[in-house]
């Protein structure tokens, strides 16, 4: 599925009629204006960054605000981004914003709605296809037609990151004593191993960063031997870095979460946002800079990532 056709399908559902709202300097605004169009959406206006606030005032029949901060000075971002969240959270109004890597931090830092959209370094299909799943609101009849594209994907991610945090809440539960159980089950299998540890188990089990980050580097020397591609894992990668932080007692940036994922930006902002939605990482505020804000493992998560890796210990088993 094309983003041409994903969007003649947004117009078969009557999403057309959502107004856009285009944020852009001169310089980005004819690539944004271009993008609704192609998207087959109704173009409402396009303001400069500092016209913004002003238009909110007015925002009517705004359903979309598409975002282009590539290029843009922060004094200009810092007092409009505050508002686009506001506008995702209480209006139900939903957020493209398109920006440059070195943006990420103040970007992601301040747009965490979960109705907004973050495309970083985005091509114009992005855009198309952004603007699309907008109007659609992820219309379950839109996700049939899409297929393997970005519709499927985002809904993929929710599959996984629920998988994920189910896995780490039945971690953390309390169950026995830790032991190692060796045996057959019905018909011949191979012999099976259990360990389940409790609170007081991890209290006695050191862990050392450097085991963690060895078995990141190990992961990435995969994709030297095979190529980058075959073994996207971002949830467990970003697991694995926020695990070594926090062993570290670091602090780790949103950007710098973004390429331990060891995928392209976009994708791994969306996996940040749904491990947030998921409770398996916090955002913590930068007390110097009200821009910034850092990323770490909630309690749940972390307990969780104890709780496997005392597992593979006493299993006598390698970090993969």
């Amino acid at each position: 599925m094309t983003a041409t056709q994903l969007a003649a399908k947004w117009n078969d559902h009557g999403a057309a009629a959502a107004g856009v709202l285009v944020i852009a300097d001169a310089a980005t605004a004819p690539t944004a204006a271009e993008a609704v169009a192609a998207a087959h959406g109704r173009l409402l206006a396009r303001v400069g960054w500092d016209e913004a606030r002003a238009r909110f005032d007015q925002q009517g029949t705004v359903a979309i605000v598409l975002a282009e901060a590539a290029g843009v000075d922060d004094a200009l971002l810092d007092p409009v981004l505050p508002l686009l969240d506001r506008l995702a959270r209480n209006n139900d109004i939903r957020i493209v914003a398109a920006f440059d890597p070195n943006q990420i931090d103040v970007i992601a830092g301040v747009l965490t709605a979960p109705g907004v959209d973050l495309l970083c370094a985005p091509t114009q299909a992005d855009r198309v296809v952004a603007l699309c799943l907008a109007g659609c609101r992820h219309d379950d009849s839109v996700q049939d037609v899409v297929r393997e594209n970005e519709a499927t994907r985002l809904r993929r991610f929710h599959e996984e990151v629920a998988r994920i945090a189910e896995t780490l809440a039945r971690l953390t539960r309390d169950g026995a004593a830790p032991q190692i159980e060796q045996g057959f089950g019905p018909g011949v299998e191979e012999p099976t191993m259990a360990y389940r540890a409790t609170p007081a188990d991890l209290g006695r089990v050191e862990f050392a960063a450097r085991d963690i980050r060895q078995a990141i580097r190990a992961r990435r020397l995969r994709d030297q031997h095979f190529g980058a591609g075959l073994f996207e894992d971002p949830a467990w990668d970003m697991l694995l870095d926020l695990f070594a932080a926090e062993l570290e007692r670091a602090q780790v940036s949103v950007s710098s979460l973004c390429i331990a994922a060891a995928v392209a930006p976009t994708t791994a902002l969306r996996w940040i946002a749904r491990m947030t939605e998921a409770g398996l990482f916090e955002r913590r505020p930068d007390p110097f800079d009200r821009r910034r804000a850092f990323m770490g493992l909630s309690r749940r998560a972390s307990t969780g990532m104890r709780a496997y890796f005392a597992m593979l210990r006493a299993a006598g088993m390698a970090i993969a």
